[in-house]
């Protein structure tokens, strides 16, 4: 295993009207992961590169903390 697999990520989500954000944080090398999950059923994936500020950011912008299992579901098209 290489030391990347020690890293706990952080997961975030927010609700808008017609769609919804969820967020995987790399705490320590500030890169992540967005899924936007459309009504309609269709969703987008971005990785991202953050700042040492992005938990702030993203708590700022009213994102909750969210689950692990639901992030890696829609990421893994299981649902």
């Amino acid at each position: 295993m290489g030391k990347d697999s020690n890293i706990v990520h952080q997961y975030f989500k927010k609700e808008f009207d017609s769609f919804t954000i969820i967020v995987r944080v790399n705490p320590i090398q500030y890169k992540g992961t967005e899924i936007t999950l459309h009504q309609d059923g269709r969703s987008e994936v971005r990785d991202l590169d953050f700042d040492e500020h992005i938990v702030e950011d993203l708590t700022h912008d009213g994102f909750a903390p969210s689950s692990p299992l639901e992030f890696n579901l829609y990421y893994n098209g299981l649902v």
